[in-house]
């Protein structure tokens, strides 16, 4: 493998409706903390992180709306992938948070292991791993 190749975490840039309502969302349901806020007294954009995976959330303006996948299409329900390791784990813990499901716990279709979360802006979080 060249230099080239080795790549690090990549972190998804969504459009939301509302920066503190969504880094809310993640840090005190999803458990990621938040990383950068600015500016600090009403933020227009913001990074949420969880070990090596961060989402960078930000506020443009009334006129451009979030737009998640699946309102474009069906078939493309997904906005944010997140591995992680033990995804029946981490439903656990989302459980015991009272944190709802977009879709729970399973195989999929596509040869992976997890489940989905929304988002306040309808942004669908799949967090889990191939399944072999």
């Amino acid at each position: 493998m060249s230099t080239a190749d080795r790549f690090g975490p990549c972190s998804p840039f969504l459009i939301v409706s509302d920066v503190p309502r969504s880094v809310k969302h993640y840090v005190e349901s999803l458990g990621f903390g938040c990383t950068v806020r600015t500016p600090e007294d009403d933020p227009f954009f913001a990074i949420v992180a969880r070990g090596s995976a961060q989402i960078m959330l930000k506020a443009i303006g009334p006129d451009v709306a979030p737009l998640p996948n699946h309102q474009r299409h069906a078939w493309a329900r997904w906005d944010v992938f997140i591995f992680v390791s033990d995804p029946d784990a981490l439903a656990n813990e989302f459980a015991d948070r009272t944190v709802p499901f977009h879709q729970p716990l399973a195989d999929t279709d596509d040869g992976l292991r997890g489940f989905e979360v929304a988002d306040p802006d309808g942004y669908i979080c799949f967090f889990g791993r191939p399944v072999s």
